[in-house]
């Protein structure tokens, strides 16, 4: 500063003062952070921005959240009026790949923290030919199955790994108690495909292989893993609760909170709803295997990332910001702030929550893939995510048979999607 001002010696004070606001703005950084998280508002003011600070104090951060269902909207207007925050909290996959073709997310390539996570991670935040990766992974849920531990002890039950106990199990809950074996309903649709085709299903097409070959077209929904994963889900029908058809999300999770079911299918971001609610002590395990032995594979969806605005002025505090959000230090902090909420980088966090402790271990035992039809599959008409959905409620309410689901699905894929044609 002091070379360049010296070049100017009339002008000396106006150029030291000029030079101290810069240094001053530069730093004195506020980052504006987007979000659909507004239940999350509390972690960031108490926990996440105080530890970020603890190592950057002079790059403050606000958090901004906007109601998930208002979300992607209100963003989009933000984006188009130039009004958005420095850091945008990524939806996964399409949505995020929108803004990014659009011009709103900057590239991340070569951003030292995404060093730290594997391609499965990074998968829901990258284009199609994967060299554009434009969001940091920050968290995924886990899908498997919550149990009232009461219950299975009242019931003598023991923890099922295979398929054929997974049955003994629900019929023994069935036959020698009133409780619901096995809670879910198909009013909503939308369980029947993510708590019990996603769940149960990567140990059929063994996880990421199968979901890859459905994007490049070597493998289809009418193949047999597709078909048998229908087959077993139809088979949950005689263990579902009374009137079943009817019973919506929120129904199921008080059914469970109340003590009246056994086990619930799940996905991890049920666990802070239980430990609020239950006055049970509850445990976890992951979709049985066909035969002990076999190699287990979890869903473990990646689903919210973390992107810098394009337009930003503030894009080398934000880089800042994110590669600390890489760090094993966040990991653990959100972790255990957001139980059932996972950081998806390859550093070891330790995890308080038991149900959560439980969840996470299965990255140790299983292989991970994510939900098939989210990337690349489901942005034609007929939306693939949609179909899952409605077929897989109807291969449980016994009104459609696993080989017209397959199908119906294929199908579907076949009328827009060139590898499947």
């Amino acid at each position: 500063m002091r070379k360049v001002c010296s070049a100017l010696p009339s002008y000396k004070l106006a150029c030291f003062a000029t030079l101290l606001l810069a240094g001053m703005a530069q730093a004195s950084d506020t980052l504006y952070v987007e979000s659909w998280r507004t239940d999350d508002a509390n972690i960031w003011s108490d926990t996440i921005i105080p530890a970020f600070n603890k190592h950057h104090p002079d790059i403050k951060i606000q958090f901004s959240p906007t109601p998930p269902t208002d979300y992607n909207s209100a963003l989009q207007a933000k984006l188009q009026a130039g009004s958005a925050g420095d850091i945008i909290t990524c939806r996964p996959f399409d949505a995020s790949l929108q803004l990014f073709d659009s011009g709103y997310l900057e590239k991340l390539n070569g951003l030292k923290g995404l060093e730290d996570f594997s391609d499965v991670a990074k998968s829901a935040w990258v284009t199609d030919d994967g060299r554009e990766q434009f969001c940091l992974p920050m968290a995924s849920v886990i899908h498997g199955f919550i149990y009232n531990k009461e219950i299975f002890e009242e019931l003598n039950l023991t923890v099922p790994k295979t398929q054929d106990e997974f049955f003994k199990v629900l019929a023994k809950i069935k036959s020698e108690s009133r409780y619901t074996p096995l809670d879910m309903g198909t009013a909503d649709q939308w369980e029947a495909a993510t708590m019990g085709f996603q769940n149960i299903g990567p140990n059929y097409w063994k996880g990421e292989a199968g979901r890859k070959g459905l994007i490049d077209g070597t493998a289809k929904l009418t193949d047999q893993a597709y078909v048998d994963t229908w087959k077993e889900l139809a088979k949950w029908k005689p263990y579902l609760g009374r009137g079943f058809e009817a019973q919506k999300y929120s129904d199921s999770q008080n059914l469970f909170t109340l003590g009246r079911a056994a086990i619930y299918p799940a996905g991890s971001w049920d666990i802070q709803t239980f430990n609020n609610q239950a006055d049970f002590e509850f445990g976890a395990f992951p979709p049985p295997v066909l035969k002990q032995g076999d190699t287990c594979y979890i869903s473990d969806h990646t689903d919210i990332g973390m992107g810098i605005n394009a337009a930003s002025k503030h894009k080398e505090a934000a880089k800042i910001f994110l590669n600390w959000m890489a760090s094993a230090e966040f990991g653990e902090l959100f972790a255990n702030a957001v139980p059932g909420f996972f950081p998806l980088s390859n550093h070891s966090v330790a995890i308080k929550d038991p149900a959560a402790q439980t969840f996470i271990s299965w990255r140790q035992q299983c292989e991970s893939t994510i939900r098939n039809s989210y990337q690349i599959l489901s942005r034609g008409t007929p939306n693939l995510e949609n179909q899952l959905w409605n077929v897989s409620a109807q291969v449980i309410n016994g009104t459609m048979t696993p080989e017209q689901a397959a199908t119906e699905t294929q199908q579907g894929l076949e009328q827009w999607y060139g590898p499947q044609q």
